[in-house]
């Protein structure tokens, strides 16, 4: 048992490092994340000027901005494969978990990446003032992982549509609005200064639903990938 999980990390480990290697020479989707995320940041700031906004749409601000930037960046770790047919080859080198699980960390560490320039980037054009960072950060890093999740099995299902572009966002939507949800609530406590108990609530349904998912994903993924 311990050799099999042992081995399943290790070909998950492979396959992020593939998909890596491959988006360090390409940067497509990270380019393409940034440059949105980058671009709408900077027009909200143009539009509104020196006025402050509320920490409620400051909040909502930043999931909106980042929910769209994964939308055009996530897919691709599929959508690549199917594009340079090497699908079939990875099915013959390695179980669909593996897959699925190297793919979601390398889905996990491109929204990191993102964020790392974004939130800094949010901050300073929105003049926001985040009193409880400590809170601030852990829902930003659960929303992340939430959101990676279901960008990793949507991109799963949509990889070979002819309108995959469009059909990743529209079916990716629905399951993440309980995230944004509470994403969108815990970033406002937490900007008006509350803590971890304050958005303990948020926190709590974040990691649920990620645990949900995860586990419902990788129990699917394995009926998707060898179709």
């Amino acid at each position: 048992m311990e050799e099999n999980v042992w081995t399943l990390l290790v070909k998950s480990n492979i396959i992020f490092q593939k998909d890596f290697h491959l988006e360090f020479r390409t940067r497509y989707a990270i380019n393409a994340i940034i440059l949105f995320a980058v671009i709408s940041l900077t027009a909200v700031s143009f539009s509104i000027g020196p006025m402050q906004l509320d920490p409620p749409i400051q909040s909502a601000m930043l999931w909106i901005i980042i929910f769209f930037s994964a939308m055009s960046g996530l897919a691709h770790i599929f959508v690549r494969e199917e594009e340079q047919q090497t699908s079939d080859t990875l099915r013959l080198v390695a179980p669909p978990t593996a897959i699925f699980l190297g793919k979601w960390v390398f889905n996990v560490v491109l929204l990191f990446s993102l964020e790392i320039i974004v939130i800094p980037l949010y901050i300073a054009l929105l003049n926001v003032d985040v009193q409880g960072m400590g809170a601030f950060l852990t829902i930003i890093i659960l929303g992340s992982v939430g959101l990676a999740s279901i960008g990793t099995i949507m991109a799963a299902i949509v990889a070979q549509a002819s309108t995959r572009g469009a059909l990743f966002a529209v079916l990716s939507f629905p399951l993440s609005i309980p995230v944004l949800r509470s994403a969108i609530q815990g970033t406002w406590t937490a900007i008006q200064g509350g803590g971890l108990a304050d958005c303990l609530a948020d926190i709590q349904l974040l990691f649920s639903f990620t645990v949900v998912i995860l586990t419902s994903s990788i129990m699917l993924f394995e009926f998707i990938w060898r179709k």
